[in-house]
């Protein structure tokens, strides 16, 4: 029986989205932002076996360029270029659309203004948390607010609420001194508030340290709004497979449709992922977001970091991808842009690889294709229902 595998490799965009002009970063259009061509062409970027797999020559096709060292000479697997149809380029509309949801609103988002957000939303976490104010309440990078903020924090144990060009509520806390659990309760009961006005996600941001070396930990956790409609994951569930989520997947589906759940830093998650591979049973689904490129990188506009990154994640999913059984399908694929080399600290609005490593299917070019064709195929593959969305391309 088939198993399907679906890896998000968090923001690795490849450029080419028609619709980048009404995306904007720091006031500035997200216009010929390309994370994957930047960083190539910023510093040498060896990655032989995405490359074999058709990551250069997907992003050829999406954006026109192809920096040495990765070449659009014919790979050896089944490749194309996926393009998001929702608004937004954020985690949830790409990981629902790329599951087979449409998303049937628009997103609720924070002015760039100070304040950024609604007295009675201030006042409800105040309530929730039992102190007398908070702190941020504005757009701000993560790293840089728990910087700036971070001893008034200590000295005065409000939490930092602060926001991004997503759709994002996101509180930060310190671990020991607020309380893990009591952030995550904060968040928790805050989020349906959220969730209300259309905002997408609460955040729990914990992190430790002191003043001058504040750190964030691998505790983050997601209260994503639910799916508007049924995904992939649901389909599989209720069809009785196994649907194994491996990183942040179960809090951006809202923990439905998923029977086993594994987090913490990527080179845990490919361990995971390593593991499915190997003993995931017959029929199942298994669904990994590597979300290091992303928040340790592109946000922080750090271009060796992300470099580095996706050569380490080279070099770790070849042996995953040569364990392969007959029968097998892994898509590796992206959810949205965050180019480093690019204005601001936000998500760019960016076209993404499609690729497909399957035993039983000779290589081919996929051309152009949806979001929502990503998760048809793998529902096809799976012998599943049609999603609402999608055309499958095997």
């Amino acid at each position: 029986m088939a198993r399907g595998f679906l890896v998000v490799m968090d923001s690795v965009g490849i450029g080419g989205a028609p619709d980048a002009d009404r995306y904007f970063n720091a006031g500035h259009p997200d216009t010929g932002a390309n994370t994957l061509g930047h960083i190539a062409q910023a510093q040498p970027l060896r990655v032989p076996n995405l490359d074999r797999l058709g990551l250069g020559a997907a992003l050829h096709l999406a954006s026109g360029i192809c920096p040495a060292p990765l070449t659009s000479a014919a790979p050896n697997a089944i490749w194309g270029v996926a393009e998001e149809s929702a608004k937004g380029k954020d985690t949830p509309s790409g990981h629902w659309e790329l599951t087979g949801c449409a998303l049937p609103w628009d997103w609720h988002y924070f002015p760039a203004t100070v304040p950024s957000f609604p007295e009675a939303l201030v006042a409800a976490v105040q309530s929730i948390a039992g102190v007398g104010g908070i702190l941020g309440n504005c757009h701000a990078s993560g790293t840089e607010i728990i910087e700036r903020l971070g001893a008034q924090h200590l000295q005065t144990g409000y939490p930092i609420c602060y926001t991004s060009a997503d759709s994002v509520f996101q509180i930060a806390a310190h671990e020991e001194v607020f309380g893990l659990e009591r952030l995550y309760d904060l968040c928790e009961r805050i989020a349906p508030q959220l969730h209300a006005m259309r905002v997408g996600r609460v955040i729990a941001r914990p992190f430790t340290g002191r003043l001058g070396a504040f750190e964030r930990t691998e505790n983050r956790r997601d209260y994503a709004m639910m799916p508007p409609h049924p995904t992939l994951l649901d389909h599989a569930s209720e069809a009785g497979r196994a649907v194994i989520a491996i990183g942040k997947i179960s809090d951006i589906f809202a923990h439905r449709g998923i029977t086993e759940s594994h987090k913490g830093g990527d080179a845990r998650l490919m361990e995971h992922l390593a593991h499915a591979v190997d003993c995931a049973p017959d029929g199942s689904l298994t669904i990994a977001n590597f979300v290091e490129f992303d928040a340790r990188f592109g946000h922080r506009r750090d271009v060796a970091g992300y470099a580095g990154a996706l050569e380490w994640f080279d070099a770790a999913i070849a042996p995953i991808i040569a364990a392969l059984r007959p029968g097998d399908m892994l898509i590796l694929t992206a959810d949205h842009g965050n180019d480093p080399t690019w204005v601001g600290t936000d998500h760019t609005r960016e076209r993404v690889p499609f690729l497909v490593a399957a035993p039983d299917h000779a290589p081919q070019g996929l051309g152009l294709r949806a979001f929502a064709d990503i998760g048809a195929s793998l529902a096809a593959h799976l012998g599943l229902g049609p999603l609402q969305i999608g055309s499958p391309v095997l």
